[in-house]
This record gives C-alpha cells, structure tokens and sequence, in this order.
C-alpha cells in the first residue's frame, strides 16, 4: 500500500554509492556484489544470496500504476475503511489484548494505530504480498526512480541471511520489499525486530506479537511520543484564515480554539499542544487537528490521503463516530490535476512529479496561488482555480 516506502530507510541521504543504478542488469549484479564484499560480507554468502537474481517486470509495473493515491479523501477511506475491517479490528484487539497492553506500556503506541496499519498493510495478516523479496529490492535499486531508497535494503536483507532470518529464494511480500504483517523493510527489521512470543525468533510474517511489538517500536524510534494523541476531528467556523490551515503548520490548540475550532465531540487536548488543522477537501469538507504523532505517520508513508486515512481509522477503531463529510467543492479529474500541476510547475512551483497526485509539494502550490487570487486558501484545487491559473 505505500506509495514511498522505506521507514528507517527513507531517512538515508543519497550518496554516490546509493545513486548507481541502470545499465546492464548483469554489471549491476556484480557491483552489488563487490559493495557487498567491501562492507565485510562473506563473499560466498554473497553469491549465495544473489544465485538467481531476477529482474521483475511486474514490481516496475506497480511501482509505477497507484492511481488509487489519485482518490481524494472521502472516497479513499471509505474504500479502505468497511464495517467488516472494524469487526474485524476490534476482535483482534481483544484476541492480542496482552500483546497490546504490553506495547502501550513499553512504547505508549495506542493499539488503534498498529491495528489500522495491520488492516491496511496486510489485511490483518491475511495477505503479505507474494513478491520474491529479495528480486524486487534489487529490481528498484536498479530502476532509477529512487534507488537510494532501495540500495541500502539490499545490504541489509544479505545480513538478514547471514543470520538465518531471511530466504532470498522463498522469502516473499510486498511489491516494493515489505516483509510481514506491519510490511518492514530489511534495515527496519534488522533494527526493529523483536521476538515479543520468545520463541526465539523474530518472525514477522507468522508472528502477531512479533510483528506488532515490533512495529510499535519502530514507531517509537521514528519519535511517537507515549500516550499522546494524533488526531481528531473538529469543526470548523464559517470564515477564518484557511491558509493556516495545512500539516506541520502547528499552533497551540487554544488559539485554534480562539479562531472558533471546536472539538466534534469530546474535548481538545491542553491548550499548550501543539496541533496543525487538517483540511483534506477544503473547508467545507471534513476537518482534523492533528498533533505531532502525526507528523511520525509521513515516516511510514509518505501519501496524504493513505496517512490521513490510516490515522483517521485509528481513532475509528478506539470508539470515534465517523466523520461529518460535509459539503466540499468537487474536485479535479486526474487529467485535470496534471493539468493544475503543470501550471502550477510554470509558475514556478515544486510540485514533484506530474502524477495528479494531491501531494504535499502540489497542496503547498495549491494554497500559496489561492492566497495569490484571493480565494479561499485551503490547499483544495478545484475548477475555479484550474480556470484562474
């Protein structure tokens, strides 16, 4: 399900070393393999490892077709999030229930947001991805999109197998290297890894309690902080200054209160809190203040629409009612967003790809052009916008 995977990894600065990538599949093999010998790995474990490396053309081909990120927010989480899923997640927290009570006690990880991550990454276990791990971390360290993100992985999984924890010719997950319930990469597991049933071993793949405690601690390396909130739903009042609006623009509640933000039900944390006001369809559409444990979310994935869905199923599965959808303008078509992003871009914007994504870099052009024509800056494009531009 991420669209930039990588936790741990995706923290990793590009380096020469990390930047290699194209050409020959072949010559791209054996400089692995002479990197791989310079960093003190045993060469015949070495060759073991890449014996029957493969390029796989079908991990290209989803790397490059998740057009579900293109969905705004409303019809993506109601895509993901089914009675079912909550059934589903409420009975497992009850069946791992000591599992959970451990993590919240050790890490301060409250269980809604292993649970939501566990549903939408894997379906609570039931489907981990049937892709040769170990090829398609190779294949997107050749490809040329993001290898310093894939690189560095490769290494790892060579240690995984040297030390008995991973198969480069049966271990399988996701498109993009994710390994287990929660979908770790290599480097995540080698520094994350917790064997939570003691049974020596950590298996994330057939281990709940290994998988969870493990996600929860990576979590908490990534700098969750225990027993803190990370989002809930507000109202909002009729006029204010949207372009404060926006992820990581935090204020202290009480000044958010002060502007006439309101909590939907329930009361806000302390007024001294920092929280930024979330406004995934514009102002007339559904409304969060999320606080900094959300901001940890972008470490997992880095997709709005998945993060804020992802946490809002969080707060779903520990008791939240669903959303208030409102009333929000109608969007853009995914032509017409690369049509917006294209402006955008000539306008001198750092948009990113042109991929009609509603991402961090077009939402923060979105909002500035807004401001720039006086209209409502809320960071949700719509056609009157597309129209001005």
């Amino acid at each position: 399900m991420r669209i930039l995977p990588g936790l741990l990894s995706a923290l990793f600065l590009a380096s020469p070393a990390y930047s290699r990538c194209g050409g020959s599949f072949d010559g791209f093999v054996q400089d692995l393999k002479s990197e791989a010998a310079g960093r003190g790995h045993d060469t015949e474990a070495v060759d073991a490892f890449f014996q029957g490396v493969r390029q796989d053309a079908q991990v290209l081909k989803a790397d490059r077709a998740q057009g579900v990120f293109q969905k705004p927010f409303i019809e993506f989480s109601r895509h993901l999030i089914s009675q079912n899923r909550i059934d589903r997640g409420r009975a497992m927290a009850s069946r791992h229930a000591a599992v959970f009570d451990r993590i919240e006690a050790e890490y301060g990880v409250s269980r809604g947001v292993l649970l939501a991550f566990w549903a939408f990454e894997t379906d609570y276990g039931g489907y981990q991805g049937d892709f040769n791990t170990r090829n398609a971390l190779v294949t997107l360290a050749h490809d040329c999109r993001r290898p310093e993100l894939f690189r560095p992985q490769i290494f790892a999984a060579i240690e995984l197998y040297e030390r008995g924890g991973f198969d480069p010719q049966r271990t399988t997950g996701a498109w993009a290297g994710e390994i287990g319930m929660v979908q770790m990469l290599p480097r995540d597991i080698l520094e994350n890894g917790v064997d939570a049933d003691g049974d020596g071993q950590v298996s994330l793949r057939t281990s709940a309690p290994d998988a969870l405690v493990s996600g929860a601690k990576m979590l908490s390396g990534l700098g969750w902080q225990p027993g803190q909130p990370w989002l809930q739903e507000v109202k909002v009042p009729g006029q204010m200054d949207w372009s404060l609006s926006g992820p990581g623009r935090h204020r202290p509640v009480s000044e958010w209160q002060t502007m006439g933000v309101k909590a939907r039900s329930g009361n806000l944390p302390g007024g001294n809190m920092p929280a930024s006001l979330i406004l995934p369809q514009g102002h007339e559409g559904p409304a969060f203040l999320a606080f900094p444990n959300f901001d940890v979310y972008f470490e997992w994935n880095q997709s709005f629409v998945y993060v804020l869905t992802a946490a809002y199923f969080a707060t779903r599965l520990e008791g939240a009612a669903i959303y208030d959808a409102g009333n929000p303008q109608p969007g853009l078509s995914g032509p017409q967003m690369k049509q917006l992003q294209s402006l955008l871009q000539a306008r001198g914007h750092d948009v990113g790809e042109i991929d009609g994504i509603l991402g961090a870099g077009t939402r923060a052009a979105v909002q500035a052009e807004q401001a720039r024509l006086s209209l409502a800056a809320d960071a949700w494009p719509t056609v009157e916008l597309l129209n001005r531009l």
